[in-house]
């Protein structure tokens, strides 16, 4: 089921934040006209605003807009029947989540004498091994993302685009692991639990609260 396309721009905002029209256009698959188009008529109900300049320029969304933006994903997941698919993966997602940001933190932080100082990829070995467990990670989560794209389609490009960045840091592109401004394993990884989150209405910080507790997650 092709998403709405106002529902594809609110939601492409809500994962990258502050967002330029070429970058949220490449994000929805629409055409950068019709995406303009779009914000600006989402723009005149309140539900996005336009920052001018400065470091970050581009649309992001309003409190009302991230509002109507999980009403409408609460609409698509019933219309398509993926609530108990996506429920599902998340339970264990959550889990697996926990281990790849340690894998992430593995990967920037090492300790020596007793003290956690940033790494200086100057010791092959651990680098070696903590790609090899991001790799292990990565072939866990392969059945939970084609589970979500058999559900919802646009669930569909995670994989694609863990796998590149996954093969780029076995190649010796290690930027790809967890760069920020780029699309890391890490990048793509935090859009993808944001995902998660938003197409079933739950908290971030609830969520990462009860994967260290054990407790039960509930809306936000």
């Amino acid at each position: 089921m092709r998403q709405d396309p106002t529902t594809a721009v609110l939601h492409g905002l809500r994962l990258g934040s502050v967002v330029r029209v070429e970058d949220l256009a490449r994000r929805t698959g629409l055409a950068t006209t019709e995406v303009a188009t779009l914000l600006d008529r989402v723009a005149a109900s309140g539900w996005v605003r336009h920052h001018e300049g400065g470091r970050l320029p581009g649309w992001s969304l309003t409190r009302e807009g991230r509002a109507e933006g999980e009403r409408r994903l609460t609409e698509e997941l019933e219309a398509a029947g993926a609530r108990q698919v996506v429920e599902s993966v998340h339970e264990e997602f959550v889990g697996l989540n926990v281990e790849v940001l340690q894998v992430c933190t593995d990967w920037q932080v090492v300790r020596r004498d007793g003290a956690e100082v940033a790494n200086d990829h100057t010791d092959p070995a651990h680098d070696v091994a903590v790609i090899e467990r991001l790799g292990l990670l990565h072939a866990r989560a392969r059945p939970l993302l084609r589970r979500l794209s058999t559900a919802l389609e646009r669930f569909s490009g995670y994989d694609p685009r863990l796998e590149r960045a996954l093969q780029r840091t076995i190649g010796g592109e290690t930027d790809w692991f967890t760069r920020p401004t780029i699309d890391s394993y890490h990048t793509v990884w935090f859009e993808l639990h944001e995902d998660l989150l938003a197409t079933l209405g739950l908290s971030r910080s609830r969520v990462l609260t009860d994967a260290t507790t054990g407790s039960s997650e509930e809306p936000a």
